[in-house]
């Protein structure tokens, strides 16, 4: 990257620092996918999950499919956090670096982590998609890893696309 565009993040970091890190919320009080899932210590998880599994039944494939898109997109994180620590100005050479953009790329791929966690859970549970063919997918998705932005922005275009639908799957 030209010093000029570098120069750029750089002068950021403040504003990322005051604007962007001031949305993290704290581990304690985020919610986690176990708030919606089924209790397995409880004595009524047998029938949780029996209940889960039949409002399931009523889901179209196509709510099915994006389900599974958002999660395999979730479960990739691992990929998209290589990738943006190879962009000069963002990176996190370290891997604890203390600079805002790296903090911000590690508690957003521990935000999404939760929503893949809860994704396949989910899915797991319902017992209506093929979670071995999903895992598949997804490891070959992290094996192949991005040799591009554009992979990034095929990526992204297709969360977008996506997350309305399934926000509107979690709302209802």
């Amino acid at each position: 990257m030209p010093p000029q565009k570098l120069e750029i993040f750089k002068s950021l970091e403040g504003w990322a620092n005051d604007n962007l890190l001031a949305y993290l919320k704290p581990v304690e009080k985020s919610w986690q996918p176990t708030d919606f899932l089924p209790e397995p210590e409880s004595e009524g998880f047998y029938d949780q999950v029996k209940e889960l599994r039949e409002r399931c039944k009523e889901l179209s494939d196509d709510y099915l499919i994006v389900l599974v898109g958002d999660m395999i997109t979730e479960e990739a994180l691992p990929t998209y956090q290589t990738m943006i620590n190879t962009l000069d100005g963002v990176r996190d050479e370290t891997g604890a670096s203390p600079t805002p953009w790296a903090v911000w790329t590690r508690a957003w791929t521990a935000e999404e982590n939760r929503h893949g966690d809860l994704l396949n859970k989910y899915l797991y549970l319902s017992g209506r998609v093929d979670m071995r063919q999903i895992e598949k997918t997804i490891q070959y998705l992290i094996g192949s890893g991005m040799v591009s932005s554009f992979s990034i922005i095929i990526w992204l275009a297709f969360l977008i696309k996506a997350k309305p639908t399934s926000l509107f799957f979690w709302s209802y």
